[in-house]
């Protein structure tokens, strides 16, 4: 889709004589077209969510619920956090698991490789208290978690294996990258072959949408503002489709 994405763009930009964009631009227009519209998708859900219990939304094939669900499951991992020390673990990252987190969804705790429970994400303040009460301590069964910074603490601290905990997370998206090799005019040529070249993770569906978008980047890198608005128009378009 990246290629198609990138001709659309250029011949949108050479027809009305806006400018180019070189290869390493489009590739930087493209990431941050692929994250917005990567965060919106998860602004849909929740205004979908709100229809569906306000009974306004459609069933079946008009779900549209159900649609970004599988979207967003796309970006869904589930991976052993590494330990930093006794009970706590790292984060997500691309050190760690090889993937940057956007949010986490669900902890789980194993003990001699038996899952024990979902862990409860509670605040540092409440942890203290939780702690300190013989009733609502975390234990085997119902654990809990905090988060600071790049860390997360496991309660009990029990749960302190290499292999103790584990996150389900939705993932960022891979940056997008058009690869290409310089044929001797000085043209870059597609070329999809190379070992860094990275597609858009996106469905077919957002192609018009990612080239709004990049038209919104380019035209004001070149500082064209028909260029900016062109591209806004097209996603107003897709917008009032959708």
């Amino acid at each position: 889709m990246i290629n198609s994405v990138r001709n659309t763009v250029l011949a949108i930009l050479n027809k009305n004589n806006y400018g180019y964009i070189s290869p390493s631009d489009f590739n930087l227009f493209a990431k941050q077209a692929q994250l917005d519209i990567f965060d919106e998708y998860f602004i849909t859900y929740n205004n979908q969510i709100n229809k569906e219990n306000g009974r306004v939304s459609g069933t079946g094939y008009a779900d549209a619920k159900k649609g970004t669900e599988e979207v967003i499951d796309y970006f869904s991992e589930t991976s052993a956090l590494t330990q930093s020390s006794n009970n706590v673990y790292f984060l997500p990252s691309e050190i760690t698991t090889g993937y940057d987190y956007y949010l986490i969804n669900k902890v789980l705790c194993y003990s001699g490789g038996l899952l024990k429970g979902e862990a409860e994400k509670v605040t540092h303040s409440k942890i203290t208290m939780l702690n300190n009460s013989l009733l609502t301590k975390p234990s085997q069964t119902y654990p809990a978690y905090t988060q600071e910074a790049g860390l997360l603490t496991v309660y009990p601290e029990t749960f302190n294996g290499v292999s103790d905990v584990k996150a389900q997370y939705i993932r960022y998206p891979k940056d997008p990258k058009w690869t290409y090799i310089t044929i001797s005019n000085g043209d870059p040529i597609f070329n999809q072959s190379l070992s860094d070249y990275q597609d858009f993770e996106l469905p077919i569906e957002d192609e018009n949408n990612l080239v709004a978008r990049i038209l919104q980047y380019a035209g004001i890198s070149i500082r064209e503002g028909d260029a900016y608005a062109f591209g806004k128009n097209i996603e107003q378009q897709e917008n009032q489709e959708s």
